[in-house]
């Protein structure tokens, strides 16, 4: 039986990956790194935090306050819960509105439920922040 161009095709195309693949092997055995001493694999960490193939210079030592040694990430200044900010849309039919926060100006949505006092538009209030699925929320919302 003849063998057809498609037949013929796809037979060239698995012998050149058969090929690649035979190449590829070759190529990894040849670059083969077992052979290396342990001071060749070894990395240095330089005073800066790079890393380098050399060892460094210790004949100067550097000299390290320990107060200046931080461990762990750094530490987080704790901010007044309560803020204060002007109401800058309300809609009591539909149940919300927003503060804008005087602190830095963020939009925080409001529900009228956690209204203390009746509020209107431009009013300044005193409120604290809460963090939710859909951003932040004011609750205990004061008119001052």
């Amino acid at each position: 039986m003849a063998e057809t161009f498609a037949k013929k095709e796809k037979e060239k195309k698995k012998l050149k990956k058969k090929q690649d693949k035979a190449e590829k092997m070759a190529m990894r055995k040849s670059d083969n790194a077992k052979g290396r001493s342990l001071e060749e694999m070894f990395a240095y960490v330089g005073e800066d935090g790079s890393l380098s193939a050399t060892p460094p210079d210790l004949s100067q030592p550097t000299e390290l306050k320990l107060e200046d040694i931080q461990l762990g990430a750094a530490k987080r200044e704790v901010e007044n819960p309560i803020r204060k900010g002007t109401v800058s849309f309300i809609n009591r039919p539909k149940g919300y509105g927003f503060i804008i926060d005087d602190k830095n100006g963020e939009s925080v949505h409001v529900s009228v439920n956690e209204l203390s006092s009746v509020i209107k538009e431009n009013s300044k209030v005193r409120f604290e922040k809460q963090k939710t699925l859909k951003g932040f929320t004011a609750f205990n919302v004061v008119k001052i």
